[in-house]
């Protein structure tokens, strides 16, 4: 449920202006997130969301399938709104997560699929498993940056994650195997 996310940063590649090699992009943490919903026992809907992680993409706009991301980020860093609910995903019920457990995400391919979108497919390792997994990820702004003054880009993606894939399946299938990500990140190019 986490990290998938934030290769979607690198996804989607559309015809501006054209570079002859892939050109770095760092993450703005203070503008990527990560949200993922499930069901709970068909009563209600739970969300919860990694904020404040880093990234590197390498994005060649003249030939996105040549572009690149990698991702990680603590597993304890995951947001849930309720301090009983995190310290129960971090129990031996789900991640029995320690303070250095990561959650990655490294591309393997991307499929342009549309002027501003594209597949990105890549190795996602989340609770010591690692699983391919496909990000449908779209541009959503790339310019120079109003106040940055330096070339920004944004990117959206959503992929489905089955929690029993990861040794995460507790309690499914009353609450929800299927778990539903949505990954929103601004990354800069570096300098």
């Amino acid at each position: 449920m986490k990290s998938l996310f934030l290769a979607a940063a690198l996804a989607t590649a559309t015809p501006f202006a054209a570079s002859a090699e892939a050109v770095p992009y760092t993450l703005d943490p203070s503008h990527s997130q990560i949200v993922f919903h499930y069901n709970h026992l068909g009563f209600s809907t739970t969300y919860g969301m990694f904020s404040g992680f880093e990234g590197d993409i390498q994005w060649d706009k003249e030939d996105p399938a040549a572009s690149s991301v990698t991702v990680s980020f603590p597993v304890r860093s995951m947001l849930t709104g309720w301090e009983a609910r995190f310290e129960h995903f971090m129990s031996g019920d789900f991640f029995d997560a320690a303070d250095d457990e990561m959650v990655t995400f490294t591309s393997t391919g991307i499929e342009v699929t549309g002027e501003t979108t594209a597949a990105i497919t890549g190795d996602l390792t989340l609770n010591g498993v690692t699983k391919s997994v496909v990000l449908d990820a779209k541009l959503t702004q790339e310019m120079d940056h109003p106040m940055e003054n330096k070339p920004w880009a944004g990117f959206e993606a959503t992929t489905t994650l089955v929690r029993s894939d990861y040794n995460l399946g507790a309690f499914a299938p009353y609450v929800g195997d299927e778990v539903e990500v949505f990954i929103s990140v601004e990354a800069a190019q570096a300098q």
